[in-house]
């Protein structure tokens, strides 16, 4: 069975997320109230209310990279993650992980890259050149 996901989760500020999530990530705004906004994230539902964002601390160890924890991501096709990686870096999004290969000629292999929202979630997108290789053993 193949479903759509939802997620909602804390912003600390409505007007700076819409610009992110709608101006540089190019993802669709969906409703709203004076305390939420939903987003069409990369086909899921996002859900971003107003509070206090998770935690968050450096313990995922992945490949060489010790990466937030938690994280929030979406999983593109290659030629996807291609185009968001430039639109990123010409909007000017500071990486905390630059796009890069990670597990390079290995099954699983992808590309991948960490940012953060406005109000400090990390998020993580990956690419695969085919979708069979997220769950590779």
């Amino acid at each position: 069975m193949k479903s759509l996901f939802h997620l909602a989760i804390h912003v600390t500020d409505l007007d700076e997320t819409r610009r992110f999530y709608g101006d540089v990530l190019g993802c669709e705004e969906g409703r709203s109230t004076d305390t939420w906004v939903d987003f069409d994230f990369f086909g899921h539902q996002l859900s971003l209310h107003l509070g206090t964002p998770f935690p968050t601390s450096r313990t995922g160890k992945v490949g060489d990279h010790m990466v937030m924890m938690p994280h929030m991501g979406a999983v593109l096709r290659l030629d996807d993650w291609k185009v968001l990686a430039e639109r990123l870096q010409a909007k000017g999004v500071g990486f905390d992980i630059p796009p890069v290969v990670r597990f390079e000629g290995e099954p699983g292999e992808q590309r991948t890259m960490f940012f953060f929202d406005p109000s400090g979630n990390p998020i993580e997108i990956k690419g695969f050149a085919d979708y069979e290789g997220l769950f590779a053993k």
